[in-house]
């Protein structure tokens, strides 16, 4: 209950005790009286009456008085001792209590601090032992962190959700310096890998990874090309870590940028078919002339016939030693970066979920013989015949397909399998040149492309008797895999990784109200303006933020730009942030700064000290810039309130003491921010003891707080 209320409901009751017992005191008095002494005291008392109101009003006074002196030195000095103490004992050990109340209180006050002493003493103990058991494992850590950072490729550790745990530098490179002005921080720690690769090819990934662990691969990997910022080509490989269970726990990315090699690829290609167009025609032209010396023979010499022979069947072993060295080039060129070995019938299986999932078409399959392997980009071939379905349902009304695979000599063939409709070569012919469609989504890439691509071909076929049609695609056969068993995991094991605690938290977690506040993702930011009113016109000119993930401060994904207010800064407000006129010449407008700082902080809950204030200034360019911040926001102010109500300061200094926090860089805002951050972390343990554990309690609990009614 809030203090005042309960000063005024204990002085109004305490009151009006007073006044029952000087009215009872008078009517037993006045009950003995004989009749006139009886009216004459009534006299008395209407005579009085002014005498009596100004009694009335001291005793109340007395009564506010006696009553206000207990509340200080008793009800609210107990109230901030016990709030003190919970500040010992969950956020800062080394502050100590102090008593305003009576002399009682200054000794339960110093037998507290008493306590804390010997709390602190026991926690540093504890403290020491955990540094000594967890030397070996911070060592590790740092080797691998110095691991990484010694990488030549990028490395992306991400959970099956795709959230970021753990990336090096070069990775974030590969993103983020690949295009100038790019966005900050696209590679960070609890952000989605799907923001950086396409979500398709990555669930397709995951798809062939889980298809190996079900065929009992103990290693299987998966790799594909993608494009980054700026068109780069980056080479992607994914190896899978399991769970206890043995599903997929998450992946490991290695990333590696493939632009000038494909390039290499591409003139090398040039080259071959330069020197094929070359060598051709003067071997025809051989084969020709030996043809017709075997045919018109100009000498009767039968030895000149034979050599004529020799000579055209020479002739025709080199054409043919040409072409297959063509053909075996072409298809090593073909079966580059981006193809991969793959048994046909985890192709096939890929194909039928991605048909049925995509298109909406029933899909049956065929078992396929293990021996059956195909060397293909199996992204591109699955997206391939899941476009030759949505054409058959679309154009053609068939309602369920069926995937078969067979080996002919040294090619595998695929089929696509229907009843009913007849589809003519030509308009096969008319969808391999279009853009494939599959569903809502639509690639550049056509069906020749990939065809090509693979060194294939693909046509259509019938069967009039059982009235089934298909379509072949023919496909060179791939080198098999060298057959594994997986090795049973023995309990316990794990990756030999330090702890990442952030596999046990997933997207499909209750609303963001009902979770945990230990479990969000926050970014703490932080505004420096040109005053302090922003409807009055007042604008930032300064914008810091730092991001907390998984409980922890992550002073290196940081944001922080000046910005151009493109109107003057008063004196007052310089001579608080230092920031000068001049500094804010040639920066960003707002206009420019806003789309960074929401991409930055997206997917995250809002956390500011007063964010009232700071808010107001974001809300007031939704108009001109089309940013809004629709996520939640806390406000460390309005926290500070609901776990310390009867302190009487709750500035960002203030709250930082009392929690042992050093305030460093006051008045920047990344300096604001990253205090802010502090303190956020060391209230979350307070608010706990308080029975605030989610967002939705820490929200409803915030808007109870009468510091919650200030508007600007």
């Amino acid at each position: 209950m809030n203090v005042r209320l309960k000063f005024s409901i204990w002085l109004a009751v305490l009151f009006a005790g007073v006044v029952a017992v000087v009215a009872a005191t008078a009517v037993i008095v006045a009950a003995g009286l004989p009749a006139d002494e009886y009216k004459l005291l009534l006299r008395i008392i209407a005579e009085r009456e002014q005498v009596l109101g100004f009694v009335a009003v001291l005793l109340f006074a007395v009564c506010a008085g006696v009553l206000g002196w207990l509340f200080r030195n008793y009800v609210t000095a107990v109230r901030s001792l016990a709030e003190q103490t919970r500040i010992v004992f969950a956020a800062n050990p080394e502050h100590r209590v102090q008593a305003r109340g009576g002399s009682e209180l200054v000794d339960l006050a110093a037998t507290i601090n008493r306590l804390a002493e010997a709390y602190h003493r026991l926690g540093a103990d504890l403290e020491t032992r955990i540094g000594m058991a967890n030397a070996r494992l911070e060592e590790e850590r740092n080797r691998l962190a110095a691991l990484m950072s010694e990488l030549a490729e990028g490395v992306l550790l991400c959970n099956v959700e795709g959230r970021i745990l753990l990336y090096n530098e070069k990775a974030k490179a590969l993103f983020g310096a690949a295009a100038p002005g790019a966005r900050q921080g696209l590679v960070g720690l609890g952000r989605s890998v799907f923001a950086l690769l396409d979500r398709d090819q990555v669930a397709h990934a995951l798809d062939k990874l889980q298809s190996g662990l079900d065929q009992g691969a103990e290693l299987p990997a998966s790799r594909f090309i993608t494009n980054a910022a700026g068109g780069a080509l980056l080479k992607v490989q994914m190896a899978p870590f399991l769970s206890a269970d043995g599903r997929i726990a998450g992946m490991v990315l290695t990333l590696e940028d493939v632009t000038e090699l494909m390039d290499r690829e591409a003139q090398r290609r040039s080259l071959l078919q330069a020197f094929a167009a070359g060598v051709r025609a003067p071997v025809a032209s051989l084969r020709a002339a030996a043809e017709n010396l075997v045919s018109f023979p100009e000498m009767d010499d039968a030895r000149r016939l034979q050599f004529n022979e020799i000579v055209a069947a020479e002739s025709r072993q080199v054409s043919t030693l040409i072409n297959e060295a063509l053909s075996e080039y072409a298809d090593a060129l073909k079966a580059g970066l981006a193809l991969e070995d793959m048994r046909a019938a985890d192709l096939l299986s890929v194909a039928r979920r991605r048909i049925e999932s995509v298109v909406g078409l029933p899909c049956s399959l065929e078992p396929a013989p293990d021996a059956i392997w195909v060397k293909v980009d199996s992204f591109a071939l699955v997206e391939a015949m899941a476009y030759l379905a949505g054409r058959l349902r679309e154009d053609y009304g068939v309602r369920s397909i069926g995937l078969r695979a067979a080996q002919s000599g040294r090619f595998a063939e695929l089929d696509l399998v229907w009843s009913g409709a007849i589809v003519g070569s030509e308009a096969l012919a008319l969808w391999e040149t279009e853009p494939m469609q599959i569903g809502t989504q639509q690639t550049p890439l056509t069906l020749k492309d990939v065809l090509e691509r693979h060194g294939g071909e693909v046509w259509v076929q019938a069967h009039k008797t059982s009235h089934t049609a298909w379509f072949r695609l023919l496909l060179p056969l791939g080198v098999p895999a060298a057959a594994t068993t997986r090795r049973s995991p023995a309990p316990d094991s794990r990756p030999e990784y330090y702890d990442f605690d952030l596999f046990r938290y997933a997207d499909t977690a209750p609303g963001l109200a009902e979770r945990k506040l230990s479990d969000l993702h926050y970014t703490v930011f932080d505004t420096e303006t040109t005053g302090l009113e922003p409807s009055a016109g007042d604008e930032i000119i300064s914008l810091g933020a730092v991001r907390i993930v998984n409980a922890r401060l992550l002073k290196r994904e940081v944001f922080e730009q000046l910005v151009n207010p493109q109107r003057p800064v008063s004196r007052a407000s310089t001579r608080i942030h230092g920031i000068e006129a001049a500094a804010l010449a040639g920066q960003p407008t707002i206009g420019e700064v806003l789309p960074q700082f929401h991409h930055f902080c997206e997917e995250t809950v809002l956390v500011a000290h007063n964010a009232a204030f700071d808010m107001r200034f974001l809300e007031l360019k939704e108009a001109a810039t089309g940013i809004r911040f629709a996520q939640p926001v806390l406000d460390t102010l309005l926290l500070s309130v609901i776990v310390h109500p009867s302190q009487e300061s709750h500035n960002l200094e203030a709250v930082a003491e009392r929690l042992g926090i050093s305030v460093i860089g006051r008045h920047t805002a990344l300096g604001d921010a990253l205090v802010t951050g502090e303190v956020f972390l060391r209230l979350l343990p307070l608010l706990a003891e308080h029975g605030i554990l989610t967002l939705g309690q820490a929200l409803d609990a915030s808007r109870e707080t009468y510091h919650a009614r200030l508007k600007y």
